[in-house]
């Protein structure tokens, strides 16, 4: 089940995070489509009840082919128009928020289907104006009313559609939308790699005897494994397997990335097992050209890190959507905080450890959503109160204070922040009982 869910969830995110699967398919449904009406035409064109006859498109060959021909070179100019704001609106990211952000706005959905939509219509309409012929000697004239009709209901959808995607793009490219659709995302996430019901941290045995490293044999970021390929593995060699590298970590080819050992009572691997066991775990590793949300906690709180220290640099100088920012990264480290967090260890049926897999400890998250901010943002007292605060949601939402002693270490490098930069006493005064009343405990 574990690999199913995973198996799934790495091809949902490559097929939503493309622009071109659900247009694709939609070109070739039209085509099929644009054979099979005409012919459908052909079958039922002198049967038809008057009333849906009226309906129907009432024109010659000629005027059909006046029709089909507008709306094919209008929906290709239409269709160039929306690729063409999309590739904007993916420059604007880039450059006002962040290049991380790219994935966000590549797997919207509406925009799929408006591009679907626009291909659809125009395949369609081209391909129906193939069946439209005059009449000559050797055959009568043919108009494909019923075609020519969907043609023209389906060149209304699509104005309709230019409209709709207008309005979404002016909704899509505000920094808010893009905040809310990373935070549901790497809420979602968290819930698969840090579920609720996971079990307390376990202890993390110490590197055996006869330890060994496995390197990586390919180039590229680590974007999941499958858990019960290594499990297997580990047991045919009868050894332990430690991934050292987290999810989004950079792999490079003849680095280490792991390490295996054997049980005891044995003190080494053979050189047979150990190149099985090399090759095992480099298959069971996935590596992409860039990081993906389906097993990368710390990518979400890195792309929502990434747009707070763009707007507090001086070329673009927005603390609002700074703060704006770290609200988010308080929702999701709030969701964290009573948690288990850090490496994943994996046991046999007998409970003895197979497998260790490196995850993010939540001090390590905590710093990835602070760092930046503090650093660049800190000059401002609208960020340096708003990161009080974050801490502060955090204490309440630490019900078993099994994080106090990190938060209370991010507090203090908030007021050394605080004590290099210049405020008015009334806001140094102010900032300070902030954090007095984290460091206190006070909710």
């Amino acid at each position: 089940m574990i690999m199913i869910d995973r198996r799934a969830a790495q091809v949902t995110d490559a097929v939503r995070t493309q622009l071109w699967p659900l247009p694709a398919v939609a070109v070739v449904v039209a085509v099929v489509l644009g054979i099979a009406l005409p012919t459908l035409d052909a079958a039922v064109d002198d049967r038809l009840p008057q009333g849906v006859a009226a309906l129907l498109f009432g024109g010659g060959p000629e005027a059909a082919r006046a029709v089909l021909q507008a709306i094919a070179g209008s929906l290709i100019t239409v269709t160039s128009l929306t690729f063409s704001l999309t590739v904007v609106t993916l420059q604007l990211a880039s450059s006002q928020f962040s290049p991380r952000l790219l994935r966000t706005f590549s797997s919207d959905r509406f925009v799929h289907a408006t591009l679907a939509l626009f291909l659809a219509t125009f395949a369609f309409a081209l391909t129906v104006l193939r069946s439209v012929r005059t009449e000559t000697s050797q055959s009568p004239a043919f108009v494909p009313e019923i075609s020519v009709t969907v043609a023209y209901a389906l060149t209304i959808a699509s104005i309709m559609g230019l409209v709709l995607f207008l309005a979404h793009l002016t909704r899509e490219i505000r920094v808010e939308t893009m905040m809310r659709k990373v935070n549901a995302e790497t809420r979602a996430t968290m819930d698969r790699v840090f579920p609720a019901h996971r079990p307390s941290r376990q202890p993390v045995p110490a590197t055996g005897a006869g330890s060994m490293n496995i390197r990586r044999s390919r180039s590229g970021f680590l974007t999941g494994w499958n858990k019960n390929a290594l499990l297997r593995a580990a047991r045919e060699a009868g050894a332990v397997i430690r991934i050292d590298r987290e999810p989004g970590s950079s792999l490079v080819e003849g680095v280490p990335f792991a390490t295996a050992w054997p049980l005891p009572p044995a003190t080494a691997l053979s050189p047979e097992t150990a190149e099985q066991l090399t090759e095992q775990i480099n298959a069971a590793v996935d590596t992409g050209f860039e990081r993906t949300n389906v097993q990368d906690v710390g990518f979400g709180f890195r792309q929502l890190s990434d747009v707070a220290a763009r707007a507090l640099s001086p070329g673009i100088n927005d603390p609002t959507t700074a703060v704006h920012v770290i609200g988010h990264l308080s929702d999701l480290l709030c969701r964290l905080a009573n948690r288990t967090t850090g490496p994943e260890v994996i046991t046999d049926d007998s409970g003895e450890v197979r497998v260790i897999l490196a995850q993010p400890r939540f001090e390590d998250l905590l710093d990835l959503a602070l760092a930046q901010s503090r650093q660049y943002g800190a000059g401002d007292p609208a960020v340096a109160e708003r990161l009080l605060v974050l801490l502060r949601e955090l204490s309440s939402r630490d019900e078993h204070a099994q994080n106090r002693s990190r938060i209370l270490a991010q507090v203090d490098q908030t007021r050394e922040t605080i004590a290099a930069n210049a405020y008015t006493s009334v806001e140094r005064r102010h900032l300070l009982a902030l954090a007095d009343a984290v460091g206190s405990g006070a909710a």
